[in-house]
């Protein structure tokens, strides 16, 4: 029992910490502005990783490299402390931990995609003038956007977010069948 708390405590710090690293990203690469509630709160809690990365790995293609690569580390720790916390020898299973870590990566970045989407459908109804309202809706709205111009509003109603939950929850599907076939 100890140790099943102990991995969902690990589970639920870098689980956090690797979503806030990729929303980190997200933002970036949707140029969404920096003076707003969300990006202040994200860069406070990852500058300290990213900001001396950024000195040894310069963006490239419009990509910020150290925020990915710091993701990446976020990950392979999680698996290194996961290994040591069931008595395996993580350097011995290296290899495994280092493609898992991408899948962690992936993992992460698809649930922190569909939070946001929920967050986002959330707010419209309860309070659309939110602070948070605005810079959650440009980060959904490049991946609202294709799906709403093949499905439209049914009845006034937009049913794009359920539809990205459903695209999101059917990769996190895969990602889990991959991991299982990894290890």
């Amino acid at each position: 029992m100890f140790t099943e708390i102990v991995l969902f405590l690990l589970d639920t710090v870098f689980t956090l910490f690797g979503m806030a690293l990729l929303l980190r990203l997200w933002m970036q690469l949707t140029r969404l502005p920096s003076r707003n509630p969300v990006s202040q709160g994200v860069f406070q809690v990852t500058d300290w990783i990213v900001r001396p990365l950024r000195r040894i790995i310069p963006g490239i293609g419009g990509i910020d490299w150290a925020t990915v690569l710091a993701a990446y580390l976020t990950a392979v720790a999680f698996l290194v402390c996961r290994a040591l916390v069931l008595n395996a020898d993580p350097v011995s299973f290296l290899p495994v931990i280092l493609a898992l870590a991408i899948l962690s990566m992936l993992k992460w970045g698809i649930s922190m995609v569909m939070w946001v989407t929920l967050l986002m459908a959330v707010l419209s109804w309860v309070n659309p003038q939110s602070p948070l309202a605005g810079p959650i809706w440009h980060l959904t709205a490049p991946l609202l956007r294709p799906i709403q111009r093949i499905l439209p509003r049914l009845g006034g109603f937009d049913m794009s977010p359920l539809i990205l939950f459903v695209i999101a929850q059917i990769l996190l599907m895969v990602i889990g069948g991959l991991s299982r076939g990894v290890v």
